[in-house]
């Protein structure tokens, strides 16, 4: 197997390789993640435009590219410095006390939330259809039972999971969805609410 490294290929394409402090190109990706200084409403639609470039060559590369989007280096760059000064004050109110709640919320809150948020989906449902709710025990579970809603065997899984056909078990029991999403859990309940 032949490996050529990023350095090489760069080397090999365009002669000279930047060369950045350590840790600075990680806080400038992350200034961009925020900024989405990149973004192809910034840049152009890059895997395209090279595709598009008459030029095959870096340097025809770069003059096409600039002479079709003379702004975008700029627009690009202030996007990011803005979100990187940003950083910058954020960085400066960090401190040791900060870092541990960090750490703390990320190993015991989200790990417990996580992990046990079937509890909380079964508690919600039992809600609205006004009954109680249980967990299940061991041998419910190995029958793919995750708890109950009233005396409703109810299994609860990804929405992701409807479409793995090839690994679905047998469940005697009625099944509620849920999606993962930035802000909580979204459930789907509607064969249990019915």
């Amino acid at each position: 197997m032949i490996k050529i490294k990023n350095e090489e290929l760069v080397k090999e394409l365009i002669g000279e390789v930047k060369d950045f402090p350590l840790y600075t190109t990680q806080l400038i990706n992350l200034a961009n993640q925020n900024a989405q200084g990149t973004r192809p409403r910034v840049v152009g639609q890059l895997t395209e435009l090279i595709q598009e470039c008459p030029e095959k060559t870096y340097e025809g590369w770069k003059k096409w590219y600039l002479s079709k989007y003379p702004n975008a280096i700029e627009n690009a760059t202030e996007r990011i410095n803005e979100m990187m000064n940003n950083l910058k004050n954020a960085i400066k109110s960090i401190d040791k006390s900060m870092i541990k709640r960090w750490v703390e919320d990320l190993v015991l809150e989200k790990t417990f939330v996580g992990l046990r948020f079937q509890e909380a989906i079964l508690k919600k449902v039992a809600s609205i259809k006004n009954t109680d709710y249980r967990l299940a025990e061991p041998k419910e579970e190995s029958q793919g039972i995750d708890g109950f809603i009233g005396d409703m065997p109810v299994s609860i899984k990804p929405i992701t999971y409807k479409t793995k056909d090839a690994l679905r078990e047998e469940i005697k029991a009625k099944i509620i969805f849920y999606n993962k999403t930035k802000s909580g859990l979204e459930i789907n309940a509607d064969n249990v609410l019915k």
